[in-house]
């Protein structure tokens, strides 16, 4: 099933939780988002079937400490900066990891920091390390990143004549890849099919996409697709459009 939300619709659900002592904000995109800013024993399941998806506002010279999640998940730095682990998370930057794949800290700089949290189940949440390495299943562990993706600026996307989408990470055997689709103002394309992986999310990052309703996603709205969905048909709006296009890997891990 399509889930698309716009970035004001998602804004409007922004709400706060505790992480290690700082105050987080997360916005709602998709699916149940977590109730805390870690998980605990016995954590209350909210999980409601739907995808996960979401945008963390990390606060400056906050932590969050290297963990862990149970399912794959694609991160996309879009505000701020700082790092993730000893790589630098400057907008627009994507990173994949595998469930039971350690990852971070993710480290807030003067600005804070805001990336998406984009996975195609719920998470029961943020599982630290080293306490919890218990709880740390065998099983391949991936990392990839695509740092640094340049965003044109507003008069080259407006000039734009040729559509073009991007591999930012290479496909591979089960599914996982990411492009950057580019077009300029009215530019059209075909996706990705998603039955080839275990679900896409699209992500605008510059411009706009147009919908069927008339009501244009303009940047930082979302739509995800389950594998079973037709492709998106993408057209982009007045002034062009870039949008990250995300595909999970269909096995879990």
């Amino acid at each position: 099933m399509m889930h698309a939300i716009s970035a004001a619709e998602a804004s409007a659900n922004r709400r706060t939780i505790s992480v290690h002592g700082c105050e987080y904000f997360l916005s709602g995109y998709v699916g149940m988002q977590p109730e805390r800013g870690t998980y605990v024993e016995g954590n209350e399941k909210n999980d409601n079937g739907l995808p996960q998806g979401f945008l963390v506002e990390q606060p400056p010279h906050s932590v969050t400490p290297p963990h862990f999640h149970e399912v794959n998940q694609f991160q996309v730095f879009v505000g701020g900066g700082g790092k993730i682990g000893k790589h630098e998370a400057a907008p627009v930057s994507v990173h994949y990891a595998n469930g039971h794949t350690p990852y971070g800290p993710i480290t807030a700089g003067d600005d804070g920091v805001q990336y998406f949290t984009l996975r195609a189940a719920w998470d029961p949440g943020a599982k630290y390390m080293p306490e919890n390495r218990d709880k740390l299943k065998p099983g391949p562990r991936r990392f990839r990143l695509a740092p640094n993706l340049v965003v044109s600026p507003q008069d080259d996307l407006a000039a734009r004549t040729q559509g073009a989408l991007e591999p930012i990470i290479d496909a591979e055997d089960d599914g996982l890849q990411a492009y950057i689709l580019r077009l300029g103002p009215g530019g059209e394309m075909e996706l990705p099919d998603p039955a080839t992986g275990g679900g896409q999310y699209h992500l605008v990052v510059n411009g706009d996409l147009v919908r069927d309703d008339g009501d244009d996603f303009d940047r930082l709205s979302c739509v995800f697709l389950s594998s079973s969905e037709p492709a998106l048909h993408a057209r982009a709006g007045s002034g062009g459009l870039e949008m990250l296009v995300m595909q999970l890997p269909t096995e879990a891990p």
